[in-house]
């Protein structure tokens, strides 16, 4: 396949990622949005704090990031994941660090590449942390853990938070879409016109032909730091 067709296949991927999330979930975002609005001004708060709690756990994070899309919008969502993920991910490295050590170096012995990881990290540590949260070479919740077992200061740790960002507004900007959708169909909401849609669409495609970059060009960077994508 060439570069021109998988770049046209990831597209259509994401479109259809876009109505099987809001087939998927879309009947509970009503539901989980009143709750979250029930709380008033805490609301925002009770979701950072139950998006850190998640990560820390290990549960995929991906239904939380498009709730948050559908419930807060696209601006405040994004921040609100974003902080709930740095919250959740500083949390995992400290207990991989200093509470779960045994048991996370267990689970990684069985993957080579994080001997790589840690010998890359121990060279430039900022920059790879940055270029791991850009690519998805490792999954993030158990990456969280992981880091916490290599030589990568925790301010290092935390500079490199900022590559969740391109991820995290391309599920939040899913989970807007996905919400409008399923607000638009059970009627909740007032019909939008073309321009608007429009407008939605082509800012997702944006969004994915700009991640789809970003992480190609991270994966080539890790590749040369040291063969870890």
């Amino acid at each position: 396949m060439t570069p021109r067709w998988g770049r046209v296949v990831a597209l259509v991927v994401a479109l259809g990622a876009v109505g099987w999330a809001s087939r998927t979930f879309g009947a509970q975002i009503p539901v989980f949005a009143d709750w979250v609005h029930r709380q008033g001004p805490l609301g925002p708060l009770v979701f950072v704090a139950g998006y850190a709690v998640a990560v820390v756990a290990l549960v995929p994070g991906s239904l939380l990031t498009l709730a948050a899309g559908a419930i807060f919008g696209l601006g405040p969502g994004i921040v609100y994941v974003f902080v709930g993920a740095v919250l959740g991910s500083s949390m995992a490295f400290l207990v991989g660090r200093f509470l779960a050590r045994g048991a996370v170096e267990k689970r990684l012995a069985r993957d080579p590449r994080f001997g790589k990881m840690d010998q890359a990290i121990g060279q430039d540590g900022r920059r790879i942390v940055l270029l791991l949260r850009l690519s998805p070479v490792f999954p993030f919740s158990l990456l969280n853990y992981g880091l916490g077992l290599t030589r990568i200061r925790l301010v290092d740790y935390l500079a490199g938070s900022i590559g969740m960002l391109p991820g995290t507004v391309l599920y939040v900007y899913y989970g807007k879409l996905a919400g409008e959708a399923a607000t638009l169909a059970s009627g909740t909401s007032q019909p939008r016109g073309l321009g608007y849609w429009a407008v939605l669409t082509v800012g997702l495609i944006a969004t994915v032909v700009v991640t789809l970059l970003v992480t190609r060009t991270a994966k080539r960077a890790l590749t040369a730091a040291g063969g870890l994508a």
